[in-house]
């Protein structure tokens, strides 16, 4: 049972703390919750830029042309969706460029001849990152088929809009 003392001590100390001082730390503090940023209820991170995000999302929607609100969230929902999914392949990407920044894996640790094709050097990273990566693919590939599975739906949804509107 904790005394008295003890909580009158571990009082002062929390009021002597003042949390991050720099930009840096408070930016890094901002992210302690997120575990991958997967599910996260924005689209833009802290890593991404988000006049890259308003460009992109411009152009998806300069493709539509909206006649309700409801298309226009639709729209909106599948610029987000699209976003999403260059998302999982930088991630894809980034996890085999960690991978060989290091030194995960050899060229002779695997049998596989450095002069041989990419193809082949690129899925003998990927085995030996899918042993080390404690299910990060196996996390990604979820994330990404369940992006796929929503856009699916919203296309049918958008595509059946569009029909009731115009009759």
């Amino acid at each position: 049972m904790t005394s008295l003392r003890q909580i009158e001590s571990n009082r002062r100390n929390a009021a002597k703390s003042t949390g991050p001082v720099t930009e840096l730390g408070k930016q890094r503090s901002r992210c302690n919750a997120v575990r991958h940023g997967l599910t996260a209820e924005t689209v833009i991170q802290f890593l991404e830029d988000a006049e890259d995000y308003t460009a992109f999302e411009l152009s998806v929607t300069a493709n539509f042309d909206v006649q309700t609100a409801v298309e226009r969230e639709l729209v909106l929902r599948l610029a987000g969706l699209l976003w999403r999914l260059r998302r999982a392949t930088a991630i894809e990407t980034g996890l085999l460029q960690i991978n060989c920044a290091e030194g995960l894996w050899a060229d002779s640790d695997h049998g596989v001849p450095a002069e041989q094709n990419s193809n082949a050097a690129i899925a003998a990273r990927f085995l030996v990152l899918n042993r080390t990566d404690g299910g990060a693919f196996e996390r990604l590939n979820r994330y990404e088929t369940g992006l796929w599975r929503q856009l699916g739906q919203l296309l049918v949804t958008l595509e059946f809009l569009r029909r009731n509107v115009s009759l």
